[in-house]
């Protein structure tokens, strides 16, 4: 397991990375104002899609229509938590209906939910209690590759190597 508020660099494509430009990233979401904003200007059809997130090291919410790209949402930089998620209105609130840590780009642990709880308390979100699909990520010490481990088989897809049981997409390079 990782440690709380671990960062998160960009692991995915060189040519994804090269679509960052100055100020093309996410809407920051730092207050119920933000979001509710942000919200009022999204059409119903956008707002029953997921959109693409991220966490960045201010530990603001950044969102993102769903087709985003991860860096480019974080103008390239490193993050606290990235995925992608959804929202319901509720009682004249706003909540999570669903949210994941689904990143290739980043490929965040699940122990990256406590980062992406406090943005969205920030943001005056009614958030679940952690991912409601987690997503396991694991680099293979053998071949390199990255792999999504699905229903626990810590096995690599590309080489069969055995993948370790704690998160090591980036280990190499911290």
């Amino acid at each position: 397991m990782t440690v709380p508020g671990w960062s998160y660099r960009y692991v995915g494509p060189a040519d994804l990375r090269s679509l960052v430009r100055p100020g093309g990233g996410g809407q920051s979401m730092r207050s119920p104002a933000d979001f509710g904003e942000w919200a009022s200007a999204r059409t119903a059809e956008e707002l029953s899609e997921p959109f693409t997130f991220v966490v960045d090291q201010t530990r603001a919410l950044r969102l993102a229509p769903r087709r985003s790209e991860h860096v480019v949402c974080a103008d390239g930089e490193a993050v606290l938590c990235a995925g992608e998620i959804s929202f319901r209105e509720e009682s004249g609130r706003w909540a999570v209906n669903e949210v994941s840590n689904q990143s290739t780009g980043y490929c965040p642990d699940v122990s990256s939910w406590p980062a992406l709880a406090e943005a969205l308390d920030q943001a005056g979100i009614v958030r679940t209690s952690g991912f409601t699909h987690e997503v396991v990520f694991r680099r293979c010490p053998a071949c390199q590759q990255l792999n999504i481990v699905r229903e626990e088989d810590f096995v690599c897809v590309f080489c069969d190597a055995v993948l370790p049981p704690e998160w090591n997409v980036d280990w190499p390079g911290r």
